[in-house]
Formats: C-alpha cells, sequence, structure tokens
C-alpha cells in the first residue's frame, strides 16, 4: 500500500512507515490515540533501536535538518552495513513523505536486529510545546549503555522521564558517577555563568545535541563567551539553566524539584527563543 502520510490525519497520530530498495516507504501500522510523548520513548518499535532520531516539523518548516541526517547516518554506519546510496535513497523518500501542514514529531529508525525493514519512519503528530520546564534536581546516575548515540536508550531514558514525573518535574539530569551534569533525559542542558555561555565537556558521555550545536554557533558568531566545563547539579544554583531539544526548542528551567534549589531568572532565553523559532526553513525537496 503506497504511503500517504497526510490521508485522516485527523484520525491517525502515528503511523509507522517502513522502507526497502526499489519500493519506497510502505505503511506497517497505524495508530490513533494522543500525540507523542515530548521525550520519544521506542515507543512500540518492537525492541531496542540501534539508531533513531527526530525533529519537529511545523506547516512544512523544519530546523537543522541536514544536521539530523548527518547524525542518524552516522548512527547507522557504526552498527550496520548498508549502502550509503540506500540510506541516502531512504532520506529522500522520508523527507517526501513529511506532512507540509499541521505540527508533527517525526522519528527515523534503524529497525532491531532481526526485524525487516530495516529503516522505517514514525510519523507521529507533535505533542503541545512549552516553553519553560520544571527539572528533577535529585541528580540520576546514567543509565544509558550508549550515550553518544540517540536510539538504544530511550526506553530507559523515557523511565527516567517517568520518575521525574512523579516527583513533579517535566524533565531529569543524568549525573556521572562523580556527579557532574551530563545532559537531561531528553535534552541537552546549557546554563549562563555571569555572561558566559556554558555547557557540559565533550570529554564526559553526553549526546551531541544538534539543537545545542546550532545555539553554540550562533554564540560564536555573535562573540559570545563560551566555555565547556564541569559543573555538579548544584553549581546550577540560581543560574540561568537551558534544556534544549529539537522539539521544545530552548526551556529555561524555572523550578527545581527534588532538592531546596533556587532558579535563575530567564533573562536571555525570550531573545534566543525567538531567534530560534525564526530559523526554520521549508521541508527540502532533494538532497544533494
Amino acid at each position: 500500500m503506497a504511503a500517504t502520510p497526510t490521508d485522516r490525519a485527523e484520525a491517525v497520530t502515528e503511523r509507522v512507515l517502513g522502507w526497502e530498495p526499489g519500493h519506497g516507504l510502505t505503511v506497517m501500522a497505524e495508530m490513533s490515540g494522543g500525540p507523542a510523548g515530548s521525550g520519544g520513548g521506542a515507543g512500540g518499535a518492537g525492541g531496542v533501536l540501534p539508531a533513531a532520531d527526530s525533529w519537529l516539523v511545523a506547516d512544512g518548516r523544519v530546523r537543522a535538518l541536514a544536521r539530523h541526517r548527518e547524525r542518524f547516518l552516522r548512527a547507522c554506519a557504526e552498527t550496520v552495513e548498508l549502502p550509503h546510496g540506500q540510506l541516502a535513497a531512504f532520506w529522500q523518500d522520508m523527507t517526501a513523505a513529511l506532512p507540509r501542514e499541521g505540527a508533527w514529531f517525526p522519528r527515523v529508525e534503524l529497525a532491531p536486529p532481526g526485524r525487516t525493514p530495516l529503516l522505517r519512519l514514525r510519523l507521529r503528530a507533535a505533542p503541545p510545546l512549552t516553553s519553560e520546564v520544571r527539572v528533577w534536581a535529585e541528580g540520576q546516575p546514567d543509565p544509558r549503555a550508549f550515550p553518544r548515540r540517540k536510539g538504544p536508550d530511550l526506553d530507559t531514558l523515557a523511565g527516567v522521564r517517568r520518575r521525574a514525573a512523579a516527583h513533579g518535574a517535566d524533565e531529569a539530569l543524568l549525573t556521572s558517577a562523580s556527579g557532574l551534569v551530563l545532559e537531561a533525559a531528553y535534552s541537552s542542558v546549557m546554563w549562563w555563568e555571569e555572561e558566559t555561555l556554558c555547557v557540559p565537556s565533550p570529554t564526559l558521555p553526553v549526546l551531541a545535541g544538534v539543537t545545542a550545536a546550532v545555539i553554540r554557533e550562533r554564540a560564536r558568531r555573535a562573540r559570545i563567551p563560551f566555555v565547556a566545563c564541569e559543573r555538579t547539579v548544584a553549581d546550577l544554583e540560581g543560574r540561568e539553566v537551558w534544556l534544549v531539544n529539537a522539539l521544545h526548542g530552548i526551556r529555561p528551567v524555572t523550578a527545581w524539584t527534588g532538592r531546596p534549589m533556587r532558579a535563575g531568572a530567564a533573562t536571555r532565553a525570550p531573545e534566543w527563543r525567538e531567534w530560534l523559532a525564526g530559523i526554520t526553513e521549508p521541508l527540502p525537496v532533494d538532497w544533494p
């Protein structure tokens, strides 16, 4: 059955499409109900995903899709032998299948070992977007097996976020064995120290966040001081802290739960959020 992602969009909130060489995308499953969760656990993938990537599509516009493509293709290359031409053809067909109307949170997937088709598109209605975030500040020891690759630990991170919700929070901070801040379950962490924008050191086991990279580039162009460093959760008290990802963009931390910590005023976030919202581009027709 040929893939037509915008058909019956009012009723279908998630559609799984498999891709095969010479056949393109075909519908494997359809589900109705609420929109995708803002994090994105494996969600019915039928096993651990070796690689995955996701982003927001709003009325046919997207941010930094080429960076998501690069990250996903690199992750696939690390885990399975697939001709680059097949990966490129999948990405071309996947992009063409994305709806040009409405808000969507699609995810590309490399299927679990032994499953076919190997490459999939999970087309999901986007959840409500939020402009701020409450964070569980207990500092969860990093449970990921593959912290530098998105996919294998999605279900594990979904469990972390459920525990955060039980403590009145939207997200949870992951920490190293020595208590250093790494990232949140589904977001990169950035913060301000005076006029300097800070991120965790790249020597720590952190995922290369696409949105964080876009923000760092703007800081560099604007000659805003930027530093990668090591900080504990307690070191973030009173500072302007952002959680950033491809779905919500920049969300300042407005409250910490689980320990007595004061959230810093979000003085810079509104201008940066406006800038980030303004750099989306139309979905491309063709890829080089």
